[in-house]
């Protein structure tokens, strides 16, 4: 299982306003099964990984926000019963192995038979920092690691190299015990530093903006600015001001041209072992990131740019596959059981993807669910993203005729039936929000968090 920090779908592999070459992670989806219509369970880390590693909603598990690895299955007693991914496979005669970021923390939550580090995590860091710090801006409010610039020096100071030669030694040394081994990667998460040879790759002269509208808000509601408003982060105004935009692309950029070449050394290293024909990998990203697009340069909202994610999967069958269905990545956990042959879970919110995996074709009449904090909610389906809020406003795209969510169409009265279709999946239930939530990022969630 390979898991990547902050991956929109800018690889090559998939249809994003920016195409960055990315050989390695679309050598694998040419193995595998690619799945474009993807969506994480939460725009935030935290929530995304503890959804992923439990195969449960945050509406369940009432793990909305950010929280401490050791305190997912602390919220509620859906949490309290919850198997992680590792323990299952555990318990069923595999050996567990993780490095890096798998959780929010790593492995805080102590879940692998043998855990690699975090290696550093983050990365390196420059004081004072090369264009961004809030810290030093008036008009900004909060915490965000976010800068960009060249540094360090040499790949092998990246926490990421570290991480993948971890676990090819680890290959070499897993012999004929079966074994689940998750490897994640922080790169592309800021700060977007990376060593100048991966920015030489991208000019910036060749550098292609996203696109964005200035008036992009007029037609959102209060409450989804209330929702998504990111005081500590730069804007796109502030970007194109300072003739940053590019420079901010380009970094971006050479983030995932390099964790590309990461993921590349581990699949060669597998391909080299004795695992390689009896191995299933699965490749996602916790959830997307908008670089420009909305003014914003974040994750932390429910549009598509925030919650659309890469979501590969090859079975051994070599049998390239694309699925354009909307799945969800809570739907990896009884898949992974379902392709392994293990007992099923009855307890899980995720559906098997296999009838996609074995048929692309296949009906498919689920839409994706995403959660960012109680009562916020971006419903997918083959075509519309529908985001319900709290205080029951909304918003609604064509994601066909407007793939950019410009145009809101929730107050259109022709499509009053597609909303309610939509609003058929809202969740019966919303858990309260976890005791163990700790999340200052606005002050619409510091209110509900402090």
């Amino acid at each position: 299982m390979i898991a990547i920090d902050d991956l929109n779908d800018f690889v090559s592999c998939m249809d994003g306003s920016i195409q960055i070459p990315t050989p390695n992670i679309d050598r694998l989806a040419a193995q595998g099964v690619l799945f474009t219509n993807a969506h994480c369970q939460a725009p935030i880390c935290g929530p995304s990984r503890a959804s992923i590693m439990t195969g449960l909603y945050p509406s369940t598990t009432g793990n909305y926000l950010q929280l401490q690895d050791r305190d997912i299955k602390k919220s509620n007693p859906a949490a309290r019963t919850a198997e992680f991914i590792p323990d299952y496979f555990e318990k069923h005669g595999y050996q567990s192995f993780g490095v890096g970021k798998i959780f929010h923390q790593g492995d805080n939550a102590q879940v692998f038979d043998t855990y690699g580090g975090k290696n550093g995590f983050y990365g390196p860091r420059v004081s004072p920092r090369f264009h961004y710090d809030p810290a030093l801006l008036a008009h900004k409010k909060g915490n965000t690691m976010t800068d960009w610039g060249a540094y360090p020096e040499h790949d092998s100071l990246m926490p990421d190299y570290k991480s993948t030669q971890w676990a090819l030694a680890k290959l070499q040394e897993i012999k004929d015990q079966p074994f689940f081994m998750a490897v994640g990667y922080i790169r592309p998460h800021v700060p977007w530093y990376v060593p100048q040879k991966w920015f030489d790759r991208f000019p910036l002269d060749s550098i292609v903006l996203p696109p964005y509208l200035a008036n992009d808000y007029d037609d959102i509601p209060a409450f989804a600015k209330r929702v998504t408003e990111a005081p500590q982060m730069p804007t796109t105004e502030e970007m194109q001001a300072q003739n940053q935009w590019k420079k901010i692309i380009q970094a971006y950029s050479a983030c995932v041209a390099f964790v590309d070449h990461e993921i590349g050394k581990l699949l060669n290293g597998l391909e080299a072992s004795e695992h390689a024909e009896n191995t299933i990998v699965a490749l996602w990203s916790d959830h997307g990131y908008h670089l420009g697009e909305k003014n914003r340069f974040a994750k932390q909202a429910l549009w598509e740019r925030d919650t659309r994610t890469v979501l590969i999967v090859k079975d051994g069958t070599h049998t390239h596959k694309t699925v354009t269905a909307p799945v969800q990545l809570v739907d990896l956990y009884p898949t992974l059981l379902e392709l392994t042959g293990l007992p099923k879970k009855t307890d899980l919110d995720g559906r098997s993807l296999a009838p996609l995996i074995k048929r692309p074709n296949t009906i498919w009449p689920f839409p994706a669910l995403s959660f960012y904090g109680h009562g916020n909610l971006a419903i997918r389906d083959h075509r519309f993203r529908l985001i319900r809020y709290a205080d029951g406003s909304r918003e609604l795209y064509d994601m066909k005729t407007d793939p950019n969510e410009w145009r809101n169409l929730a107050q259109d009265s022709n499509y009053l039936e597609t909303i309610n279709v939509l609003e058929e999946a809202l969740p019966e239930h919303w858990a309260d929000l976890s005791p163990f939530s700790k999340y200052n990022f606005n002050a619409y969630f510091r209110a509900l968090t402090e």
